[in-house]
């Protein structure tokens, strides 16, 4: 009897120096001890040779035992879980003095910043936004406006055909014939929107660009109010300083037609590398719209008249910004499209 107590005691503090170790897992020390085949099982299976008397001792000394090795497995249990939880948390915590993180926050194309820009000036001078679709029938991209069947821009070699009655639109213009069908004067909008031409890529060229085209029709409009219009959105895109001129042209849809320079805003018109020396830069085709582009929409031509103007928004940005190569718009150079 006093060797199965002393082999007791000598279980519960092996087991409790062997829970208290680092890196044991109690449960293992559990099914070593109190297991079916744990030494506290093989005492407890030794009890045959006592004597009535000596069996209730013993077997209150090992439920005592095995109540105190449960004990400390479980507060074990307890004090891992507790260590992993504050671990958890001092890994897992926000410091909310630390500085965050800095994100490169994103901007406008250059040609989005510019075509917004000149929306700005002409919504203020009263125009409203007008669009239309890209593809577009023959007969409002050349014959509604006065373009006929044997004019070079209808070549194979210039536009885009899908059918022979269908293509995609090469300058803004259907748009205003679309608006002039649907909307009885007065009429002042502008229609910005991509074009398409069949020219060769390079520095200044490509076959997919950017129109901004202004049609103003009411009672009395002449060629006054057309220079004044483009006087204002000169000043507005170059600067105050800017003068514009107009030399006679010839487009098939106004009549008469100018082609409309700006003074070099780099030099002021004394002539430099920008303006090629002249001190003016073209900038954009005008005119007043032709009679039979009037009547052809359904508006009386001997009641009202009216002013159409287009310019390629791309050519506003190069010189705005001194880009000298268009193709710089188009390639998606991080290096060159976070200067603006």
């Amino acid at each position: 009897m006093n060797e199965l107590k002393k082999k007791l005691a000598e279980i519960q503090a092996q087991a409790e120096k062997k829970i208290n170790e680092d890196g044991i897992d109690p449960e293992k020390v559990r099914i070593e001890y109190l297991g079916k085949k744990g030494d506290l099982t093989a005492v407890l299976r030794s009890m045959g040779s006592l004597s009535p008397e000596e069996r209730p001792q013993i077997g209150q000394l090992a439920n005592k035992v095995r109540a105190a090795i449960e004990a400390a497995i479980e507060a074990r249990k307890q004090h891992l879980k507790a260590s992993q939880l504050e671990h958890r948390l001092m890994s897992e915590k926000l410091d909310v003095t630390m500085p965050g993180e800095r994100f490169e926050i994103g901007h406008r194309h250059p040609l989005t910043k510019i075509r917004r820009e000149l929306e700005d000036i002409f919504l203020g001078l009263g125009f409203s936004i007008a669009e239309g679709p890209e593809v577009e029938y023959d007969y409002y991209n050349f014959q509604a406006l006065n373009i006929p069947p044997n004019h070079p821009a209808r070549d194979t070699q210039d536009t885009f055909y899908i059918t022979d009655s269908v293509l995609l639109r090469s300058q803004t213009s259907p748009v205003q014939v679309r608006v002039m069908e649907k909307q009885k004067p007065p009429i002042r909008i502008i229609s910005p929107g991509r074009v398409y031409r069949a020219d060769d890529v390079d520095a200044t060229h490509s076959p997919l660009f950017h129109q901004l085209e202004g049609l103003v029709v009411d009672r009395g409009i002449t060629m006054g109010d057309l220079k004044g219009v483009l006087e204002l959105f000169a000043k507005n895109t170059f600067g105050e300083g800017t003068r514009i001129r107009f030399r006679p042209h010839h487009f098939p849809f106004t009549e008469p037609s100018a082609e409309v320079d700006v003074s070099c805003f780099a030099c002021g018109g004394k002539g430099c590398r920008l303006c090629k020396g002249e001190g003016w830069i073209e900038i954009l085709g005008a005119g007043m719209v032709h009679p039979k582009v009037l009547s052809g929409c359904g508006i009386d031509p001997n009641e009202y008249s009216g002013f159409a103007f287009g310019f390629g928004i791309e050519r506003v940005a190069m010189l705005k910004y001194h880009i000298d190569d268009m193709r710089l718009l188009y390639e998606n150079d991080m290096r060159f499209l976070s200067q603006f």
